[in-house]
């Protein structure tokens, strides 16, 4: 009897237990001088253009990326390893200039507008995919630089993961 008492009390023990399989998702870090990229290793302040922060379940700070186009790279590659809790890009609309893109305008990337195939280059010198808080503020980049405006959901591992041509006469200014 003691041992049927025991099993019935773990069960209604373990229905009581919250569900602890979905971590909390962490507020962006600000872009500072420790941040380093996660695929170059360089400090991201060095380099032009939007960034992106990716946080893991289980690691305290977040994977930094110099280039958006990198970060949604990590995301869709098959080879990515550890649990995505969210992946924050800047929200260009609200960045000072291209060569300031913000410490904290940081938006959820499924939240973003992104501009696809425009003449921006991003902070390693490969074409950009560049996001936006707003779609109005998307489409007027898109309208003046070229490309298409996108949601993240629209973005396939065939654009972030292809081969890029690198022009020297592409490097010299985003402004």
């Amino acid at each position: 009897m003691k041992f049927l008492l025991a099993i019935l009390l773990a069960l209604s023990l373990s229905a009581c237990k919250e569900d602890t399989g979905s971590a909390e998702i962490p507020a962006p870090a600000s872009l500072n001088a420790e941040a380093a990229g996660y695929y170059c290793q360089m400090n991201i302040l060095e380099h032009d253009g939007p960034k992106g922060q990716i946080f893991l379940a289980g690691l305290p700070a977040p994977l930094w990326f110099s280039q958006v186009r990198d970060g949604l790279a990590y995301v869709l590659s098959p080879e990515q390893e550890g649990e995505i809790l969210v992946l924050y890009v800047n929200d260009m609309g609200k960045a000072a200039s291209w060569s300031e893109p913000g410490e904290d305008n940081w938006i959820m990337a499924q939240d973003a507008y992104y501009v696809v195939g425009s003449d921006a280059r991003g902070g390693m010198g490969a074409p950009e995919i560049v996001p936006f808080g707003e779609a109005a503020a998307a489409a007027e980049f898109a309208a003046s630089r070229g490309g298409e405006v996108l949601r993240m959901n629209d973005i396939t591992a065939e654009i972030v993961l292809a081969p890029v041509d690198f022009d020297p006469a592409t490097l010299e200014t985003n402004e």
